[in-house]
């Protein structure tokens, strides 16, 4: 094999010296766009040598529009298939073409149909994986606007941003506690499960507050390392992770949580709130002050539905929800999620029990 390079440059070669010549010779002024988005780790730029060994290597995405799919979409392939090359840049193709249209990949992607619109309820149905995937990778040419596509998912409008951070801070103050009084009665098992369920929502409010999307699970430390914060917290968050007591775990976590309420502050989305750490009511361990954080955010939501949702339903994004594979990787299940958050933010929901935050 040549010495490694990473896909997207690999791929940037094939379409330039394999596919676009078909387009030019035999499709002239068929409009299209190429590109490398969707699953894979070349996407977010983190392959290596180890990545090549399955699914990797010269490829491309196609674009074409709903009609010239139909009658086209064929010819072209064949047009494709014998251009083809037994390699590109020195690594072989095997898997080098799909052809698609920008409905169908939506659809297969988020089980979404641009033509009823996005509400904010739909952003907290989208895995952040998909969104990754969507906005991540390169665009070679483009006819058809898919980087107008790939804008509109960017990131989260502002007040889905909002929520999603009160939720964030939701989740620690819900189990924060949970970690000391694990370990007062001499469970550092179960306390390090906690600190590490802990460390990862702490995590997770810095992709928000920096509009990172967080990758799928094998990246988010990767990806972690690379926010502008992420220098700083690595350390203090690893310490509070690998803790061999839980009051040694307490005392690093307490030092990440007053370093991302100072990130909070530095937003300047609400008036700068006090970072307190202290004791659980009478009790021997301590908690931040992350509800603080949490209720001043969810003040400034504006949209009348997430603010409703804010006060009955605080359940965040699927994101925040479940980290099941067999729901964040399968769009079916969007809908069914949606009728959740279409109960909790209804004005006057039928009474099917108690909302609680």
């Amino acid at each position: 094999m040549p010495e490694f390079v990473h896909c997207l440059d690999l791929c940037n070669l094939f379409y330039h010296e394999v596919v676009q010549p078909v387009f030019d010779s035999g499709f002239p002024g068929l409009p299209y766009s190429a590109a490398i988005i969707g699953r894979g780790s070349e996407v977010l730029g983190f392959d290596d040598e180890v990545s090549s060994d399955h699914d990797w290597g010269p490829r491309v995405i196609l674009f074409l529009d709903e009609d010239d799919h139909a009658q086209r979409g064929d010819a072209l392939l064949q047009a494709l298939s014998q251009a083809m090359p037994s390699q590109s840049g020195g690594y072989p193709v095997c898997h080098g073409i799909e052809l698609l249209t920008l409905p169908g990949f939506l659809l297969s992607c988020l089980n979404l149909d641009l033509r009823d619109g996005i509400e904010p309820i739909d952003w907290l149905t989208f895995p952040e994986q998909k969104l990754c995937s969507i906005t991540a990778g390169a665009v070679y040419h483009d006819e058809l606007g898919l980087q107008a596509l790939r804008d509109q998912f960017a990131y989260y409008p502002h007040d889905v941003w909002l929520y999603l951070l009160t939720a964030g801070w939701a989740r620690i103050v819900q189990e924060e506690h949970l970690m000391g009084r694990a370990g007062t009665v001499g469970d550092e098992l179960g306390a390090a499960i906690m600190g590490s369920r802990l460390v990862r929502d702490l995590m997770r409010l810095c992709f928000l507050m920096e509009k990172q999307y967080a990758p799928y699970p094998k990246w988010f430390g990767t990806a972690f390392a690379k926010l502008a914060c992420g220098d700083e917290l690595l350390p203090i968050l690893r310490n509070a992770q690998l803790a061999k007591t839980w009051k040694d775990r307490e005392r690093h976590f307490g030092a990440a949580c007053e370093r991302v309420g100072a990130k909070h502050n530095a937003l300047g989305i609400t008036e700068p709130v006090p970072f307190t750490h202290s004791s659980f009511h009478d009790r021997s361990y301590k908690m931040c002050n992350s509800g603080a954080f949490g209720e001043a955010t969810r003040a400034r939501i504006k949209d009348p539905d997430l603010s409703r949702l804010a006060f009955r339903g605080l359940f965040g994004s699927i994101d925040q929800m479940s980290d099941s594979t067999n729901i964040l990787d399968n769009p079916y299940w969007r809908h069914a999620l949606r009728k959740l958050y279409e109960l909790a933010s209804m004005e006057h929901p039928p009474d099917y029990g108690r909302f609680d935050s």
